[in-house]
């Protein structure tokens, strides 16, 4: 099998691989044409009180470690603009939009979402926003696409909640669907170690969208939403059992659904190193668990947008090369693609 080095400060993980009118206007780089798109933006951070748990850091150094280990080059940087008002309102409610920019919230609500309110957040949420609808129109163009922010699965069209403010998945695959005549129909895989509740309510009568969750059931959110299929898995899962309940269902849904598009929540929170755990899954886990689900919707001609979703670690660097495993992986299949 072919192996690769992540390189983080002084420690070495080793992973083995498996051989009408538009409301968002997007101006990417697109300076390399053959290479995997990388959507990011140097706003997809923000200021926050010393301290806090989550995070930010996170979200520039996931770029760093990419360029520092020659897995892309700056010129397959995708840059996407801040997504507008209009566009959000296809989710997300006039009232709470309106509040969120302004800052008409109130301290339950700022505790219920985790932040406290700034216009640092706003821009931030919108940029990340932004970059999933670029990830997804990459990937429409050119099969495979990843963003090195995104997965704000929590948020709902009227409230955000457990560190999410605005629904990116759902926002691009609201944005995806209207922009096409028929509909698209869109798939979002979440495998995020939390059930996606926010974006199984927000689609729970459309069926253009099947939401597909894999998450640990004795977790947060502790209400749980009906997604079109849930799979709540048991603590301490590991490597093996975690990547066959994925494989249990992956290929079935692709067959019945028959996806135009794929959105992926890649979420790095089943690590057992991580903050928040209950799952067990490896670096060569995760690794394995993303390429296997990229090949696999891939083969079937479907194409698919990848975001990072939740990590947590007080270990910024570590953080971010685990998150950056979905690129890799994603760089890897790019590479195995015909010409």
């Amino acid at each position: 099998m072919a192996r690769f080095t992540l390189t983080c400060s002084s420690r070495r993980l080793v992973v083995a691989a498996f051989s009408g009118s538009r409301c968002f206007r997007t101006e990417p780089v697109r300076r390399e044409s053959s290479a995997l798109p990388i959507v990011h933006h140097g706003k997809y951070v923000c200021d926050l009180p010393p301290g806090h748990r989550f995070p930010m850091g996170k979200f520039p150094r996931v770029l760093h470690h990419l360029i520092q280990d020659q897995v892309i080059t700056e010129k397959q940087v995708w840059v996407p603009e801040i997504a507008s008002k209009d566009l959000l309102s296809c989710v997300h409610t006039e009232e709470y939009l309106n509040n969120f920019i302004s800052g008409k919230i109130n301290e339950q609500e700022q505790r219920r979402t985790g932040f406290p309110w700034s216009e640092g957040i706003v821009s931030r949420c919108r940029y990340e926003t932004g970059g999933t609808v670029l990830a997804a129109e990459a990937a429409l163009q050119r099969d495979l696409a990843c963003s090195t922010a995104g997965g704000t699965h929590h948020a709902f069209p009227s409230f955000g909640s457990g560190f999410c403010l605005l629904n990116d998945l759902a926002v691009a695959a609201k944005y995806l669907m209207g922009s096409s005549s028929p509909k698209r129909k869109v798939l979002v895989v979440d495998l995020d170690v939390h059930q996606g509740d926010g974006t199984a309510f927000i689609f729970k009568e459309e069926p253009c969208v099947f939401t597909f969750s894999v998450h640990c059931g004795r977790n947060f959110p502790l209400r749980k939403q009906q997604s079109d299929l849930d799979v709540s898995v048991e603590d301490g899962l590991e490597d093996k059992e975690y990547l066959s309940t994925v494989e249990a269902h992956l290929p079935q849904l692709l067959e019945t659904f028959r996806p135009d598009l794929v959105l992926y929540d890649a979420g790095v929170d089943p690590h057992w190193e991580d903050e928040l755990r209950h799952l067990r899954l490896t670096d060569q886990g995760l690794y394995q668990r993303d390429l296997y689900v990229m090949k696999t919707v891939l083969s079937r001609g479907v194409p698919l947008a990848a975001v990072i979703g939740g990590g947590y670690s007080r270990d910024i660097d570590k953080l971010a090369v685990r998150h950056s495993i979905v690129h890799r992986a994603a760089t890897q299949v790019w590479n195995m693609k015909p010409l």
